[in-house]
């Protein structure tokens, strides 16, 4: 008897974290994107992959903005095919380089008239290196390059008017914090490259995310061009491919995926409500989880830390 009373609310814990934390709300918005222009970076995987394939669709033409050329002309006609769309396009952007940043968007500007929609998707967690501008990895990749592509290409944005930048975060910038003084003598968020501590990081890359936002539409004010930042869900991609803990990628990693992890289309949900919800327009800066608005706490919001980081960003990347 006690077996089945403990089996029974371990499956009814299983459910109830499954329908809360892991299944997604699809995104119904039934808008076209002909004549549009839209850029996601790191898109030839995981959601990136899933956003650009649903925009396809709509019509739009996308820019599939990666890293690894290989990989992105695989997905590019994938996508091509699956979409009946052949205005998708690969061109080449590491993000953990920015020299590669300002190539592209040099590129871009010079070859595309319109930027509509801009989605900074891409992301690294298990990359405790340096860049070769020597910024930490997850510092460089996560916020550092996102952060000069977005102010690269503002002008265009703001020239295609209405249009939108939306930034890929997660819930794990609830963990995170923001030391000036790690960023200002070691050029990373922080130190250490055990599971946990590269954890950590990953963390404070994804606060950087959502105070990147916040500042961002405060400084777009006026210009009819938005920003949103969200969490996709936890979504099985290969985001922890380079893990190299034996006992997370043979045991954990498999559990986890198949009991707590929804798939990338599914992840891609929110990403499709912030670039294309009509009315959310006045919500500009804020963040959203499961394709509705949710609250985050202060050090995700603070102006000051904000308007901290976005100046220590722009000495990191050269723009100050």
């Amino acid at each position: 008897m006690l077996f089945w009373v403990v089996t029974a609310l371990a499956l009814g814990a299983y459910f109830f974290v499954y329908s809360t934390y892991v299944r997604r709300k699809a995104f119904r918005g039934t808008v076209k994107l002909h004549g549009k222009t839209v850029i996601v970076t790191g898109s030839n995987t995981g959601i990136g992959k899933a956003t650009a394939l649903d925009l396809a669709k709509r019509g739009a033409r996308v820019i599939l903005a990666c890293r690894s050329k290989q990989r992105a002309e695989a997905a590019l006609q994938e996508i091509r095919r699956e979409s009946g769309n052949n205005e998708v396009i690969f061109m080449q952007l590491d993000l953990g380089s920015l020299k590669s940043i300002r190539s592209f968007a040099e590129n871009f500007l010079k070859s595309e008239p319109r930027l509509d929609l801009l989605i900074n998707n891409a992301a690294v967690v298990c990359a405790p290196g340096r860049t070769e501008d020597g910024l930490g990895m997850i510092l460089g990749v996560n916020h550092i390059g996102p952060f000069l592509l977005t102010n690269l290409l503002l002008d265009r944005l703001k020239e295609c008017a209405p249009s939108r930048v939306v930034n890929v975060a997660s819930y794990m910038h609830e963990f995170g914090e923001i030391d000036f003084n790690c960023i200002n003598r070691h050029k990373c968020l922080g130190l250490g490259t055990s599971t946990l501590d590269i954890t950590k990081i990953y963390s404070h890359s994804k606060l950087c995310n959502v105070l990147f936002t916040h500042e961002l539409a405060q400084r777009l004010k006026g210009t009819n061009v938005t920003c949103y930042s969200l969490h996709p869900g936890s979504v099985a991609t290969e985001l922890d491919r380079n893990s190299k803990d034996s006992w997370y990628v043979f045991i954990f990693r498999p559990i986890f995926r198949n009991m707590f992890m929804t798939d990338p289309m599914s992840g891609a949900q929110t990403t499709l409500y912030c670039a294309l919800q009509e009315g959310i327009e006045p919500l500009s800066g804020r963040y959203f989880s499961n394709c509705t608005l949710t609250e985050v706490k202060q050090k995700a919001k603070d102006d000051i830390v904000a308007r901290k980081l976005w100046e220590v960003s722009e000495r990191l990347c050269g723009m100050a």
